[in-house]
């Protein structure tokens, strides 16, 4: 349940990472993604709400003892760097397309990310 959760929480936050920096081709083809129907503000807030829940599914885990303290310590470090990247792109003001820095390095990190939590994962359970 909680690897579900944790793949269903990540979606929203990598997809509206993407979709803010190509809001220009998704209102081009009439793709209703957030940022097009409901503005960068908006997506960029539930980007952070998303992540929040998302942390906690992608930690919790460990302290349930369900894995062991190589999984446990790289989820905190890997949710750090993501609760990082989230927080630039949450508490960004509205800017032009072509200066979406932050928006991509999350949008990158996230496809990272979710890579080396289910490594972390088999990793833990080879190594225990």
């Amino acid at each position: 349940m909680l690897l579900f959760a944790l793949i269903f929480l990540w979606t929203p936050p990598h997809f509206w990472a993407l979709a803010l920096f190509v809001k220009t081709d998704y209102a081009n083809a009439g793709v209703p993604m957030l940022p097009v129907v409901a503005g960068e503000r908006s997506t960029r807030t539930q980007i952070g709400l998303y992540t929040l829940p998302m942390v906690a599914a992608a930690i919790a885990p460990w302290p349930l003892g369900l894995t062991g303290a190589l999984y446990g310590w790289s989820a905190v470090l890997l949710n750090a760097i993501f609760l990082g990247l989230v927080a630039q792109v949450t508490f960004r003001n509205s800017v032009p397309d072509d200066t979406m820095a932050p928006e991509k390095r999350l949008f990158k990190y996230s496809i990272l990310y979710l890579f080396l939590m289910f490594g972390a994962l088999v990793a833990d359970r080879w190594f225990a």
